[in-house]
Parts: structure tokens; sequence; C-alpha cells
């Protein structure tokens, strides 16, 4: 089919030998009958290509003519008519070495060469006869008579000759390894006749005047003839050349095979019994100073004498070699000298850690048992509470403050059990699991390890790591730890875990059973004005080279930044925020030379922009059916605004706003019981039958669910159903029951410390969690009335006014 070996190969003789060919669409056909065929056109002589109608061809113009053609075609209808020359070694051919019939082409697209030449891509249009050249400076323009194609013939003998064409061309481009493997696919979905014989025809190895021959066939079925015959020569030269080349390469084969088989026996003579000995002897004198069980001395003895049989060129060498090399970077009894002064402990939680005191007693309890009993037989911590607030820090400073290496190893995401457990040796690519790697890299047996993000372990068809961690986790059975790639076991009883969630419903319940959880709550805004005083401003000013600047930010101006552009339980937004202050006085510093020492409230706007956050919005709750609950998310506690309303209809209930089963249920027992106690509630009962209810829980696209919105949803109804307002800055969150009993629900800290920020004055909570806000400090809370209610007529005599 084609001499070359690559698509498109050019030179610089006007020709081409490959021709990427692109069928015509239908909009193309269109086309070509609205474009006007002059009779007088430029000519462009090809040295040894004949081109088609329907196919596209690059060529390389390199004489001056030539160019000068292409050019002003280009720059008007863009078309050129495109002849063979009779002898391809004539350099400046006159009229007489052209041959009469050729192709009209279209130029499609003009390149400029860095080298100075020039590149145009051609398409054929429609066939001409030559009738005479009328010009022969710059370049030759001649007079032209257009040739109609023939119809296509509509018989069997025609369809089984272009289908054989196919099969022929297929077969040639299957036996020539120097045609890209697509022409095959090009050819398969050419289902035009008249195409696939230009598209054949255009690409076979043949000379110019055989093709040429084709071209100047007026019918199509005489050019699928001459074509067919052209083809079964091609074919069985392809066939011939393959024997050929096959034949020879047997031979090569056979040769390069022995070779290098010659040069690896030479290798191996040359090397065997040499390379490995000093590494088996730097070996031996690593494992003398182990302190190592029974098993793995056995273990690493064994596989020392093997690798010591072995070949280092051997698959086998590099697996046990790895296999051993992690068993002496092991510290199978190798540990750091705990501190277990719990002044200091207290002293060093302080320093890193604002607040929390009921956490750091926990902490400081824990560590007494371990300094009295000095073994971890006992629950492993678990810090669970929203992002930002200092849980794998928190995990960071106990290690310091009990003089331990610290190492964390992220398990978010994790999906692979191999990751925990390890993969089996003789795998490619085989590794210990993370524990062992994280415990080879600190090169302590006793480090403390932060699990963190245990929550968002994942599982799927490679396993579930969650139940691998059950055996980590378990102070039962982790002193036997076993990894399949160490295929030993390992004691991870002296290892110090500590796992942080963001919740605990994703945790498998199994491992929750083998976790002391602690929860850390959200911070009040009080709080979060210390941290930033004693932790976030003096790291953004080292961050931002102030360090050495007198910056002041008042306590004011910080608790602004923390209502007004912040809305979260941690610390990390408002983190970000101090950056953005330190930015801006860095730059203010870098330009002037000097700042002012102290930012100010009004600065705040200026440097921070519009707030993002404002209290005014529960002052618009002051129409009926609109009632302000708690909710808590993983992130924290959150306001809900849930909106009620009536309208024309038949007493159906609606609900929207993304709402999960949970919250569903709610609303349908909160509308069950109002309409149970119309009269007593004061709502007109006819209402039920006469008027649909829609209840409405705005930001949709936000997921909402859980049993905390009761009260809430009967607020509302009720509000809507008598047309009393829900008092103005009030909050309110519990459960109900049918009879109208008024449950607890838990996340209390994280929901009033939600309240607060929002600037909310008045929250109604079930009597049972009164013990939950004692717990809270009430210097956090201050300004905030509780109301804590045994029914739901109680509620609704607090809220509705």
């Amino acid at each position: 089919m084609s001499r070359s070996q690559q698509p498109f190969f050019m030179n610089n003789e006007d020709d081409v030998d490959f021709m990427p060919i692109i069928p015509i669409t239908e909009g193309e056909q269109e086309e070509d009958k609205s474009i006007v065929f002059p009779e007088v056109i430029p000519v462009l002589p090809l040295r040894n290509t004949v081109l088609f109608p329907g196919v596209v061809i690059p060529i390389t113009v390199g004489r001056d003519k030539s160019i000068k053609a292409v050019n002003d075609a280009y720059k008007g209808d863009k078309l050129i008519a495109v002849l063979a020359q009779k002898d391809s070694s004539v350099e400046e051919p006159s009229p007489e070495d052209l041959v009469e019939i050729g192709t009209v082409a279209k130029i499609i697209k003009l390149i400029k060469m860095p080298d100075g030449g020039t590149t145009v891509i051609l398409q054929g249009k429609r066939r001409f006869k030559l009738l005479s050249i009328l010009e022969q400076e710059p370049y030759f323009k001649a007079s032209v008579e257009y040739l109609q194609e023939t119809e296509l013939p509509k018989d069997q003998n025609f369809d089984a000759l272009v289908s054989n064409i196919k099969e022929l061309a297929t077969q040639i481009i299957q036996l020539s390894p120097n045609i890209p493997s697509e022409a095959a696919i090009i050819l398969k979905n050419i289902e035009n006749p008249s195409f696939l014989i230009h598209f054949v025809a255009g690409n076979m190895n043949t000379d110019v005047k055989e093709k040429q021959q084709i071209l100047e066939l007026n019918d199509i079925d005489k050019r699928a003839e001459e074509l067919n015959r052209l083809l079964h020569r091609e074919l069985q030269f392809a066939q011939l050349k393959d024997q050929v080349t096959n034949k020879t390469r047997t031979e090569i084969d056979k040769q390069q095979r022995e070779y290098f088989l010659q040069q690896q026996l030479k290798s191996i003579k040359e090397e065997l019994g040499t390379d490995n000995v000093a590494e088996v002897n730097q070996m031996r004198q690593k494992a003398e100073g182990k302190k190592w069980p029974a098993a793995a001395k056995q273990a690493f003895n064994t596989g020392i004498e093997k690798l010591e049989r072995m070949h280092p060129s051997t698959p086998d060498y590099s697996v046990v070699y790895n296999h051993l090399d992690l068993m002496l970077e092991l510290p199978w009894d190798e540990t750091t000298e705990d501190n277990y002064d719990l002044k200091n402990a207290k002293k060093v939680l302080d320093a890193d850690h604002y607040g929390m005191h009921k956490i750091k007693e926990r902490i400081l309890e824990y560590l007494a048992v371990l300094k009295l009993k000095g073994d971890m037989k006992s629950p492993i911590l678990c810090f669970v509470g929203p992002p930002g607030i200092g849980k794998t820090s928190l995990g960071r400073s106990i290690a310091h403050a009990i003089g331990r290496k610290y190492v964390r190893l992220s398990l978010g995401g994790l999906h692979d059990e191999s990751e925990i457990r390890g993969h089996r040796k003789t795998y490619i690519g085989a590794m210990p699991g993370r524990i062992l790697q994280n415990l080879r890299k600190v090169k302590t047996s006793n480090p403390v390890m932060i699990l963190d993000e245990i929550d968002k372990v994942g599982n799927d068809h490679r396993g579930d790591p969650s139940s691998a961690l059950l055996e980590v986790l378990d102070p039962e059975q982790n002193n036997s730890f076993y990894d399949n790639y160490l295929e030993l076991e390992y004691d991870l009883s002296k290892v110090l875990f500590i796992a942080t969630a963001n919740s605990l419903q994703s945790i498998q319940p199994a491992l929750r059973d083998r976790l002391e959880i602690i929860d850390l709550s959200g911070y009040a805004i009080e709080e979060k004005v210390e941290i930033a005083k004693r932790h976030l401003i003096p790291k953004q000013q080292e961050a931002h080279g102030l360090a050495k600047q007198n910056l002041k930010i008042a306590d004011p101006v910080i608790e602004k930044i923390v209502e007004s552009y912040t809305r979260e339980s941690g610390v990390r937004e408002l983190d970000r925020q101090v950056a953005s202050v330190m930015r801006y006085k860095a730059r203010e510093f870098a330009t002037n030379g000097k700042m002012k020492a102290q930012v100010l409230a009004k600065d705040v706007e200026k440097i921070l922009g519009v707030p993002r956050y404002s209290n005014d919005m529960y002052k618009t709750v002051n129409q009926p059916g609109v009632a302000v609950g708690l909710a808590w998310t993983y992130v924290g506690g959150d306001i809900l605004f849930i909106e009620a309303l009536l309208s024309e209809g038949k007493g159906e209930l609606k609900l929207t706003g993304n709402l999960g089963n949970v919250m569903k249920e709610s609303a349908s027992t909160a509308l069950t019981y109002l309409q149970a106690n119309a009269k007593k509630i004061g709502v007109d009962a006819e209402l039920f039958n006469k008027r649909s209810i829609h209840i409405h829980v705005p930001e949709g696209a936000v997921p909402k669910d859980g049993p905390s919105a009761g009260v809430t949803m009967l607020t509302a109804l009720t509000s809507v159903y008598t047309g009393r307002r829900v008092k103005p800055y009030l909050a309110m969150t519990g459960e109900i029951t049918l009879r109208g009993q008024v449950l607890p629900v838990g996340g209390i800290k994280e929901k009033i410390l939600a309240a607060k920020r929002a600037g909310l004055k008045e929250v109604i909570l079930c009597w049972q969690n009164e013990k939950d806000v004692k717990e809270i400090d009430p210097s956090f809370i201050g300004g905030m009335t509780f109301h804590y209610v045994k029914t739901m007529q109680q509620v609704l005599d607090l809220a509705l006014v």
C-alpha cells in the first residue's frame, strides 16, 4: 500500500509518498456543488504523485513557480490544477512534460516552514482535461475542461469487485509492517465505493504511470477492474516479501538469543560467589546487637543462610534481602525513656492548648495509670470532635509531654487492608503495613502513634481496613500483631495509640468498642480570643516576618473577627483570617518601612472586606410559621431555620429541604400531635381539611437529618396554624413523642455554642439536658437564658407570643 514508514512523509521535490486520506462528509459534498470551477486555473506539477478526487495529501512545495502558484491560489478561490509529470527526473517541466488528465484540488491549509519551504494540504475535487497552457510565467496557467464522473453501477458484479478491493487492501496492510495499523481501520470505515477506489489507488505501492492510467479511465467500474488487477499483483509481492522477512527474522532471533545467553553466562561466571559476601557479613554484624524474640532470631538465621547460597542475579535474591533488611531495621525491643512527670505534662499541655480542662484532666489520669502500671492494658484513646479544634496537635503534645517520639498515620480514604497488614512478600512491589513502616522510620517501639481520621476508613473488594485495625487497637491482641510481609508476630503493646475522628457514626461498632471516646467540643468565642492571642497571632507574625514588630490586636478586634468572619467550631478559619491581617500589615511595612502598631476595629473591614456573617438575620424571624432550631454536624453546631406555610388544598403535608427519614418522621409526628390536640392548643380543626401544609428547611442542597428538630417542627406548625409569631432570638432543640413529651438529644455544647455565636439569647431544652449545660463554662454562655421543659405545651407557652 505504501513505501513510507510514517503517516506523513514529505520531501522538497513537490511530492508526497504517503497520503493521509479523509473521507468527504455530506457537508463537504454539498460544498463541492457550490464551488465555481474556473475555466482558466493555475497549474501545480507533481513529480511522482497522482491526486485522486476526495483524497487529501500534504506536499512540500520547493520550486519557485510552484510556490508562487500556490500562494496566489490560496489568496484567491483556493483552487489549483494538479498534474503529474511524465518524467519525474525533469527539474523544470515544460507544457510537454505534463500529462493531460489531472485533478482540481482545493487548498485546505498553507503552512510556512522554518527552512523557507512551504507545506500545502490539498483535497482533490474534480478530474479535468488539459486543453492548453495559456501562461508559463510566473507559473503555469491553463485552460481546462472538467470531466463528468459516471454513475456508480448498481449490479452485484460491481459490488463484489468493490468488496474484493477492500479485502485485498486489508490483506496487504496486514502483511506490510511499515504501514500504520490505523490504515486498516480507515479502510474498514469507508462506505463510498468511489472514494474507496480512489483511497486505495492513491496509496498503492506502484508507479505514477499505472496510477495515472486509473485516473484517466472515465468509467468507475473500469477503474475498479484495473485497480483489482494491480492489487492482486501487489498482494503476491507482499506475501513473498513477508515469507523472506520471517525466515530472516527467525535466523536473527536465534543468533541474538544465543549471544544474550552467552553474555549472561559470562557475567555469572565472573561474579559467582563474590558479590554478596560483603552484604551478608554486614547483615550478620547488625544482627549481633539486636534484642529480638527467639522466633525472629531463628527466622533471620534461616533467611541469611538462604541469602548466602543465592546469587545476586536471581529474582528471589532481592525479595529475601529486603525482608531481612526490614527485620534488622525494626525496633524490636528498642524504646525511649518515658517521662511521667505529671506536673511537667500539665505544663506542656497548658502551653500548647488553651482550655480543654476536662480533656487535659483525663489525659493526665491516663498518664498516671501508665506511670503506675507500666503497660498498655487500657482502652485506646479516641479524640472525637469537629475539624480544627486541635485533636491531632493534642496527640503531639502528649508525645512531647512524656518524652516519646511522635508519628502520625493518616487513615483518611484508606481502603486496602494490605495498607495495615502488609502484602505477601512474594508479590511484585510488596511492602510491610504502614504500622511497621512508621515504627521502622521512628526507630522506637514505644512512640505515640496518631491514627488520624479513623472515621474515614473505607472498604471495598480489596478488604476492610477497619477489621485489620481491630487487632492493632485491642490491648489483648496487639502484643502479637501479624504483618503479612514480615511473616512474624510483632509486639505493638508498647505503642501509645491515639485515634482522632470527626464523627462516631461511620466507625465500625466493633472498632468503636475498643476505643475510649473523649469528646472535644467546639470553642466558645472567649476561648477563640485567647487561642488567637496565645497561639495564632504569634505564629502568623513569625510566618509573615513580623515577629520583631510590636504589633497589637486588642480583644474586641479579635472578637469582631471571630463573630463577623468565621462560623466554625474550630479555629482554622480564624487562623486564615489572622493570616490575612498579617499579610496586610506585612505589605504596609514593606511599602512604607513602618506600620501602625495596633489593629483597630475600624481597620478590620478594610483588611478583610465586608463581614461574611451577621446576627441581624435572626431579627427577620418575625412572621408566623418560622422557628429556629439547633443542629449538630460533624463540623460542630449549626443553626437551622424551619419554615411552615399554609396553602389552599386538602390537608396534604409537603416536606422540602433535602430532609432525612428521621426529620420527615418528626414532621409527621408533630402534625399528628397538633391535629389530636387542636382544641387544647387553640387551632381551628377545619384548617387541617381545608389547607395544605408545606414545611421547608432552607439550604436544600445540604442534606439534613437527626432527632433534634421535633420541638422546632411543632413550634413552626403551631405558629402558622394559630398565626402567633415565635419569640425573636429564641432557639430550641429536642425530640417529641405523640404524647407531647420532650425527649433529650445530644451535642448540647456544640449547639449552645453555635447559638451563642449566632447571637441568640434564649434556648429551650429538655429538662434531662440540664446536666449537659452545667458542664459548659458559665463564662462562655453569659447573657443566655435556658428554659428546661418536659412537655410540648411548655415549649409553645415559652416560644409563641
